[in-house]
């Protein structure tokens, strides 16, 4: 049996309890504030033989009407370790998994730690970061993760990942793939930018990587500046997108980019208009923009050799493509827009809409119901796959639903 103090409810909805504002009622809900509790709730949870599943931040998460008929264990577990780097100019930070992710941010720009600037503003909890190997503005997850606390599904006790082992790739890892248990905590290795402070009197960062965060601060790619200008840089670049929780904001109820930039063959690439944006999925390419445009919803430059299941889906994409062919990303906010779907599109008398500021974004307009969000995401495959031949692929979890 779970510890008396543990905090259990019922009758609470998903829409209380995810950015986007909708699902159905949760059967029992437990909230483990320690990482004992957490294992122990997870334990009894597995015995229970009743579903289950585990809760972060639910911002990236879609749950149907009808609710889910188990058990949800919340993450709420905090505490950030400062440990001693592995090379000089490093610092290493065990971060629990419930801690809020853009918190997390804040402390390491505010301590002069360097690599997760550019991930400022991303929403959820620091446990969900590895599932979906988050990035944004030419920084991602991976390039900083050591490893992980992972309880795996009839563990009695955590064990050890390191970052190899988790099939990180765009959007994507071994977790999201299907490996069934719990992250625990997160470590991660960042620059300690303390010798430029002593010189520079601030926290320099790494050289930016990413064309639209260059222009918004002014600089050139490749340019070093200070992390928090930054983290003040994508913050207002998010802002602008609807992508920062924000209660005045109709725009950022939503579960942020629904829909991962898909993958395919040079093939079928070559099959859309001259003005498509596209990249080669190849570490050997050069870090350019194929055309040379303005891009809301471009990847970062270094984030694009993909995990082995999104290659899959490219490859089922392309059946009369040649062995050892290119493999190409697309922007998937071109192929919403091209396909005749507009800032602000819903479907007649949809409380679900597209963000007025970004394509990527399904919002609810308020009231709106679960399957109201997956009509319009359906409805966008639809046209997208009509138009260009192209499936897109939704990146949040959806629970008791399907596309």
């Amino acid at each position: 049996m779970s510890d008396p103090a543990t905090t259990e409810e019922r009758g609470i909805r998903f829409a209380d309890l995810t950015t986007l504002r909708v699902g159905g009622p949760v059967d029992r809900l437990v909230t483990a504030t320690t990482p004992a509790e957490l294992v122990g709730l997870v334990r009894e949870a597995e015995a229970s033989g009743e579903p289950w599943m585990v809760l972060g931040g639910g911002s990236n998460l879609l749950v149907a009407d009808d609710g889910f008929p188990g058990t949800v264990v919340r993450i709420a577990t905090r505490g950030i370790d400062v440990l001693p780097g592995a090379e000089e100019g490093t610092v290493h930070l065990r971060v629990q998994a419930g801690e809020n992710w853009d918190d997390l941010v804040a402390y390491t720009v505010e301590h002069g730690y360097s690599g997760l600037e550019a991930l400022s503003g991303i929403p959820g909890s620091v446990g969900a970061s590895p599932v979906q190997n988050i990035g944004a503005y030419g920084q991602e997850l991976a390039d900083v993760l050591v490893g992980i606390e992972f309880l795996d599904e009839g563990a009695d006790e955590p064990r050890t990942m390191s970052a190899d082992e988790l099939g990180l790739g765009y959007r994507t890892s071994v977790l999201k793939q299907g490996l069934r248990g719990v992250v625990v905590s997160v470590e991660l290795a960042l620059h300690d930018t303390a010798a430029e402070r002593e010189v520079l009197g601030e926290a320099v960062g790494r050289p930016v990587a990413y064309a639209q965060l260059a222009q918004a601060l002014g600089v050139q790619l490749g340019d070093r500046v200070p992390v928090a200008r930054v983290r003040e840089a994508v913050l207002a670049l998010r802002s602008g997108k609807g992508m920062v929780l924000d209660p005045g904001d109709a725009d950022s109820v939503s579960a942020g980019s629904f829909f991962t930039n898909p993958i395919v063959t040079e093939h079928v690439a070559r099959t859309l208009p001259g003005d498509a944006p596209r990249w080669y999925v190849e570490p050997d390419e050069p870090d350019e923009v194929i055309p040379l445009a303005e891009l809301e919803a471009a990847s970062p430059l270094d984030a694009f050799l993909a995990h082995q299941a999104e290659l899959e889906r490219a490859e089922q994409q392309a059946t009369d493509a040649t062995p050892g062919e290119p493999l190409v990303k697309l922007s998937a906010a071109w192929l919403i827009e091209h396909s005749g779907i507009r800032r602000g599109f819903a479907l007649p008398g949809s409380r679900a809409g597209i963000s007025t500021k970004h394509t990527l974004a399904l919002t609810n307009r308020g009231g709106a119901s679960a399957e109201e969000v997956a009509q319009l995401a359906r409805f966008v495959q639809g046209r997208v796959q009509a138009e260009f031949g192209i499936t897109l692929h939704p990146e949040p979890m959806l629970v008791g639903l399907e596309l």
